[in-house]
């Protein structure tokens, strides 16, 4: 079989109909009929003297020739696109910059980071995305986003292509709208309901390890990965929260709200993730090469 006799379009639909999981989801995303669709798949089946698809109840799935084929395809369709996201990024017009951020970190030190990616002399089109750190690594290998900020790294020797850099670290504080009289801290800790990051981030689960470490028994009244919803939350509720301490005079005095406490030892740590092909998109660039220590250092 010469390669040159692939008809690429047969070998897109078909790869298509794989990633829809259906001949009718494939047909309305290319804008197609199903019989179109159909008629393709037949053809390349035909030139591989093989079946791509076998029933399972009302559905289709690959067959294990279709398996072998998607796996290949999926490679070649994946590194196009890297390919048209080199070169628009080579362009002189807008940049358009796709970027995930976990919902865990503070979003006022987010913004001090992404400001090292617009510049004035350069258009630049910004588009932020909140989620998990699991779900947006799964955006970003799928190329719906160009980069993630997250509080963990990524371990390239398991996730091929992907590669982070750490930005900075700060250290964490709790926070009530009332002191707690005559108790030292930890043991203030104890005195009142806790929130904290949800245990799914990096934050969280250094909480409950040093609450083990310290002997701390805490009563925890919530798990909150939005800074300001935790902040409003414990409020009402006169609750203990955790924040990030650099921004202890900045916003919490402001509300009557006073810290009883930092730990050093606990750093919310702060990674940028992206993509090999994203190594040379300027604002990537301009974000890996800035020394953020101003930003992270705390008073």
């Amino acid at each position: 079989m010469r390669l040159s006799h692939i008809n690429f379009n047969h070998l897109y639909y078909f790869w298509q109909v794989c990633k829809a999981g259906s001949v009718v989801g494939a047909a309305e995303a290319l804008f197609l009929t199903p019989q179109t669709i159909t008629g393709q798949i037949k053809a390349l089946e035909d030139r591989l003297n093989g079946k791509l698809f076998k029933r399972q109840g009302r559905g289709l799935v690959p067959s294990e020739l279709g398996q072998l084929v998607f796996r290949y395809a999926d490679k070649m369709f994946m590194l196009s696109q890297e390919m048209m996201d080199i070169v628009n990024y080579r362009k002189e017009s807008n940049l358009l910059f796709d970027v995930g951020v976990a919902d865990a970190l503070s979003k006022r030190l987010v913004s001090r980071v992404l400001e090292a990616a617009v510049v004035d002399n350069e258009q630049i089109h910004l588009r932020c995305f909140e989620s998990t750190h699991e779900m947006l690594l799964e955006q970003l290998s799928q190329h719906k986003l160009d980069m993630i900020l997250s509080d963990c790294p990524v371990d390239s020797s398991q996730q091929a292509g992907l590669f982070s850099v750490k930005l900075g670290e700060c250290a964490t504080s709790f926070y009530c709208q009332q002191p707690i009289p005559d108790l030292p801290f930890p043991a203030s800790l104890q005195q009142r309901r806790l929130l904290i990051p949800g245990r799914r981030s990096m934050l969280g689960r250094k909480l409950l390890n040093w609450f083990n470490t310290q002997g701390i028994q805490v009563e925890i009244l919530g798990e909150f990965d939005d800074a300001a919803l935790m902040k409003a939350f414990g409020k009402s509720h006169n609750a203990i929260f955790v924040a990030p301490s650099l921004y202890a005079a900045e916003i919490f005095h402001e509300d009557g709200i006073v810290e009883i406490g930092r730990v050093e030892a606990i750093q919310e740590e702060y990674y940028v993730i992206f993509a090999e092909r994203m190594i040379q998109h300027p604002a990537v660039q301009r974000i890996c090469h800035r020394d953020f220590s101003d930003v992270f250092c705390s008073t």
